[in-house]
Parts: C-alpha cells; sequence; structure tokens
C-alpha cells in the first residue's frame, strides 16, 4: 500500500462516498471543494484508490473531512495513518510560539477513536459529535 499527497481525483472521491454510504454533492460543489483542499492524502492498493481523507482551513482553524477507508479495507489501520498525516500537516504548518485549532464531526459512536488521537469531544444533537484537538508550538 502507498499513501500519496495531494493527488485526489473527483472520480475516486464520488466513487469513495458512495462506498461509505454518503451522499454526494453536485459535481460542480465537489470539484470546487478538492481544489481548495489544503491537503488530502489517498491511500492506493494495487492501483485502486481505497481511502481518503481531506483537511480544510485557513491556518488557524482547520477542519479534517472526508475520512472514509473503502468496507473491504477497514480494520487495517489505513484511516489512522490517514489521520496522522492530516495531523502532522497542521503540526508542521503551525509556527513556533503559534495554535492551530483542528476540527471534525464523528459519526455516532466513532468518538473513542478520535480521543485516542487526541481529540475532545463537543457534543452536539444532529451527529455523534464535534471533536476538537489545539496544537501548541
Amino acid at each position: 500500500m502507498e499513501y500519496k499527497e495531494n493527488v485526489l481525483s473527483y472520480e475516486n472521491y464520488v466513487r469513495l462516498r458512495e462506498c461509505a454510504g454518503w451522499k454526494n454533492f453536485s459535481g460542480k460543489q465537489a470539484e470546487t471543494a478538492l481544489r481548495n483542499s489544503l491537503y488530502t492524502i489517498t491511500a492506493v492498493e494495487n492501483d485502486e484508490t481505497i481511502a481518503m481523507g481531506r483537511l480544510i482551513g485557513d491556518g488557524q482553524y482547520f477542519i479534517i473531512v472526508d475520512v472514509i477507508v473503502h468496507p473491504a479495507f477497514q480494520k487495517q489501520k489505513i484511516g489512522t495513518a490517514i489521520l496522522n498525516m492530516l495531523l502532522k500537516y497542521v503540526d508542521d504548518h503551525t509556527p513556533a510560539g503559534g495554535r492551530s485549532s483542528i476540527q471534525l464531526i464523528a459519526e455516532k459512536g466513532k468518538e473513542p477513536f478520535y480521543e485516542t488521537l487526541g481529540f475532545k469531544r463537543i457534543p452536539h444533537e444532529f451527529c455523534g459529535s464535534g471533536m476538537r484537538k489545539v496544537i501548541h508550538k
């Protein structure tokens, strides 16, 4: 397996969202979102993109979105590796003396996984929980 930076295609984005049972956005919205991503990670096995994660933000506030591992490849720590790469990006881009706030929305029941990576719960009535992590340098 190989991890690739900033090569997430529209086709793979749509396919992975579908295999996770997530609704897709319009083609125009998705293409704009992908273009405006700060950083993307894909996991590739035998020339097939099997997982992805995106980071969006403004340099102070970051949001982790679209972390999906194809169901056939789950429980192999691929999602953990992708999240760690996204977190490393934020750490690498947080200047000395600065801090960055990272957020994501966790599906109900998935909060403990994110807590192992240092995220704290922000309860929300419409989904599992908002999760937040702060990096200080």
